[in-house]
C-alpha cells in the first residue's frame, strides 16, 4: 500500500533526545506508519537529503484564544517550526462569556496581552457563550496548527459572578458554579484551568484582573475539582514582584499541588530589577522541594530575554512627550521628514530632558505612561542581529559623543521598521541558559498572540536552535529538538505528539541545521481592521507538516489547514 507522503533521506532526530540516525518517515492519513528505508511509492515525496526531520514543536504558553479566528495559518508560531499551541494561559480567555461582556474581554486582553480591541472585535464571529461552545467553535474554523485551550479563571469569574468578580470574594453558590464548569469544560476538551496573580495583570480601568481578587480557598477549590476527575493541568502567572510576596505565592502553589496531586506550571524568569529580587535559583530550588514532597512542578522558561520593543512604526518611550505627541500623529512620510530636520530634530532631543529620572521600579514595555520615565539606554538596542550581543544605544552615544535620542532617531530613519529591544526580565544570557538547564523546567514561554506590537516571543524554538544549540554549543541538537517536542507534549499529557514513532500523529519539521534560525522583525498593519502587529518570520526551514499535510514549504503557506483542536484525556 502506497504512502501519501514520504519524507526521504533526512537525518531523523526523533524528540527523544536519542542520536540521530538517516531514514526516511512514510506518513498515511495524518498518521507517521513507518520509519526506516521505505520503498513503496507515496502522492508526494520530500526530499531531506542533508536535513533534519523533527517532530513539530509544540509551545505551551500562547494567548493565540482570538487570533485563531481570523488567523488560519497560526502566525507568527507556524514560521518557527510550531505545529502545536497551548492557549488561554494565565487565566485570561473568551470563553465562558456572556454577549454583553464581550467587548469589556476583548478590552481586558487589550489591557494586560496588548491585543487590539479593534481587530477582535473586527476578526471574531463571536457565536459563543460557555467553554464547550468556544471549543466547538475553534473545532470548526480552519486551523494551520493544532491548539489545545485552557478555561482561563477570569473568564469563568466574570461569567459567574458579573462585575462582583472583579470587587468581591465569591460565596458558596459562586464557587459551586464555577466548580461545575471547570469539570464542564474538561469533560468538553480543556486541558485544564488558568489563573494569573500577577501584579502587572489589570483591566483598563487598573483594577486587578478577576483572578487576582479570587482568595487562594477559591483556586484550591477549582483545582480540587479537576482533582476529583483526575484530569487537567493548573496553570498560573504567578506574582513576580519580587521579595516575600513572591515567596509566598509560590509557597501556596506548593499547597495546591501537593493537596491536588495535579500538574502545576508557572513562568519562571530572572531579573535585576524592581524591588527585592529573588534569585534564579529560588525558583527551581522551590520546584525540586515540592517534588521531593510528593507534588508535580514544572517552570516555564523562555530562551533570551523578555523585551519591550519599540520602533518608529509602533511605540517610542518618548510618545506622551508634547514635542513628540504632535510628530508622532502624523503620516510616517511626513514623521521622517520632520526627523530629518535639524530644528526640529534639537526641539525632540531636548524634549527628553522633560522625562524623570529612572528609577528601580521594574520597566515595562510599550507606549511611554502618562508620568514617563528616562530610558535606561544602557538597556536599550536597536536589533541589527539576533545573537544577542548588539551594542547599547548608550555605547553607540558614546562612541560617536550624541545624545542617544540622537542616536535612535538617526537609526529609524536608516530603517523605519528597525526595532530597539529593552530587556525587562532575563536580562542576563546566563540567567536564562540555567533555567533552561533545570530537568523540571519547560522551553514553551513565547506569549505568541500576545503583546503585538510589544514582544516577539514567537520565535522561542528558533532562537534556541540558533543560539543555544548552534552559537553557543550549549544544547545539542538532539536535546534542544527533545525540549521544543517530547518534554511538552509529556507535560501536557498529549499521548500522540512530540516523537516521530509509527502510530503518532504525522507533525514533522524538516529544517537545515546550518541555517535555522529567526529573522528581524518589522511592523506590519495585517490584523483585522488594519491593526498593527510584529511579525517575525524565519529562514532555514524547508517544511513544516501538521496532521501528515505540508502547511508551510519554504517559508510559505500551502493553504492546508490540517490542524485539530487538541483534547484532555476525558474527552479523547
Amino acid at each position: 500500500m502506497g504512502f501519501d507522503l514520504i519524507v526521504k533521506n533526512g537525518f531523523i532526530v526523533d524528540g527523544s533526545g536519542m542520536p540521530r540516525y538517516r531514514g526516511d518517515v512514510g506518513v498515511r492519513d495524518g498518521r507517521i506508519v513507518e520509519i526506516g528505508r521505505i520503498r513503496a511509492p507515496a502522492a508526494r515525496v520530500i526530499d531531506a537529503d542533508g536535513l533534519i526531520v523533527a517532530p513539530g514543536f509544540i509551545d505551551g504558553h500562547t494567548h493565540m484564544d482570538a487570533q485563531v479566528a481570523w488567523d488560519r495559518l497560526g502566525s507568527c508560531s507556524c514560521w518557527h517550526g510550531v505545529t502545536s499551541v497551548v492557549m488561554g494561559n494565565c487565566g485570561f480567555a473568551l470563553a465562558p462569556c456572556k454577549p454583553a461582556d464581550r467587548e469589556w474581554y476583548a478590552s481586558c486582553l487589550t489591557a494586560v496581552e496588548d491585543i487590539p480591541t479593534e481587530a477582535m472585535l473586527a476578526g471574531i464571529d463571536w457565536s459563543w457563550e460557555t467553554f464547550p461552545e468556544y471549543l466547538a467553535t475553534v473545532e470548526r474554523l480552519p486551523k494551520g496548527i493544532n491548539y489545545g485551550m485552557y478555561i482561563g479563571h477570569s473568564a469563568l469569574r466574570m461569567y459567574v459572578m458579573g462585575r462582583r468578580g472583579l470587587e468581591e470574594r465569591a460565596r458558596e453558590d459562586d464557587l459551586r458554579q464555577m466548580e461545575q464548569a471547570v469539570g464542564e469544560a474538561l469533560r468538553a476538551g480543556a486541558l485544564g484551568l488558568s489563573t494569573s496573580r500577577a501584579t502587572t495583570h489589570v483591566t483598563p480601568d487598573d483594577t486587578p484582573v478577576a483572578s487576582r481578587i479570587a482568595d487562594w480557598n477559591e483556586i484550591a477549590r477549582l483545582v480540587g475539582a479537576m482533582a476529583e476527575l483526575d484530569a487537567g493541568i493548573f496553570q498560573v502567572g504567578p506574582d513576580i514582584s519580587g521579595g516575600a510576596e513572591q515567596r509566598a505565592c509560590l509557597e501556596e502553589l506548593r499547597r495546591i499541588a501537593l493537596a491536588s496531586g495535579r500538574p502545576v506550571m508557572f513562568g519562571m524568569l530572572a531579573t535585576r530589577q524592581g524591588r527585592d529580587p529573588n534569585p534564579w535559583d529560588f525558583q527551581t530550588r522551590f520546584m525540586d522541594e515540592t517534588a521531593a514532597a510528593g507534588g508535580r512542578m514544572y517552570g516555564q522558561a523562555t530562551t533570551r530575554s523578555i523585551n519591550a520593543v519599540f520602533s518608529l512604526r509602533s511605540y517610542l518611550p518618548f510618545d506622551v512627550l508634547p514635542a513628540w505627541k504632535e510628530l508622532r500623529s502624523l503620516p510616517l512620510a511626513e514623521q521622517k521628514r520632520r526627523l530629518a530636520d535639524p530644528a526640529i530634530r534639537a526641539r525632540l532631543v531636548a524634549a527628553e530632558a522633560e522625562m524623570k529620572p529612572r528609577d528601580n521600579v521594574l520597566q515595562g514595555g510599550g507606549a511611554a505612561t502618562t508620568d514617563p520615565r528616562k530610558p535606561d539606554y544602557d538597556n536599550l538596542f536597536p536589533m541589527m542581529s539576533f545573537d544577542w550581543d548588539d551594542p547599547s544605544v548608550a555605547e553607540l552615544a558614546r562612541r560617536g559623543n550624541r545624545h542617544p535620542v540622537e542616536v535612535m532617531i538617526d537609526l529609524m530613519l536608516e530603517n523605519d521598521n528597525r526595532v530597539f529591544v529593552q530587556p525587562i526580565v532575563n536580562e542576563r544570557p546566563e540567567d536564562v541558559l540555567n533555567l533552561l538547564r533545570h530537568p523540571r523546567t519547560l522551553a514553551t514561554f513565547s506569549d505568541s498572540g500576545a503583546h503585538v506590537c510589544q514582544e516577539m516571543g514567537s520565535s522561542l524554538q528558533t532562537h534556541l536552535l540558533h543560539y543555544w544549540v548552534r552559537q553557543k554549543q550549549q544544547f545539542t541538537l538532539e536535546e534542544a529538538v527533545r525540549m521544543l517536542s517530547f518534554d511538552n507534549a509529556s507535560a501536557w499529557e498529549l499521548p500522540d505528539r512530540g516523537l516521530l514513532r509509527p502510530g503518532y500523529a504525522a507533525d514533522l519539521v524538516v529544517f537545515d541545521e546550518s541555517r535555522i534560525k529567526p529573522l528581524l522583525p518589522t511592523v506590519e498593519q495585517d490584523l483585522p481592521g488594519g491593526a498593527r502587529r510584529l511579525v517575525q518570520k524565519a529562514e532555514g526551514i524547508a517544511a513544516t507538516i501538521v496532521n501528515g499535510k505540508v502547511t508551510v514549504e519554504d517559508g510559505k503557506a500551502t493553504g492546508e489547514a490540517a490542524g485539530v483542536v487538541l483534547k484532555g484525556r476525558l474527552a479523547a
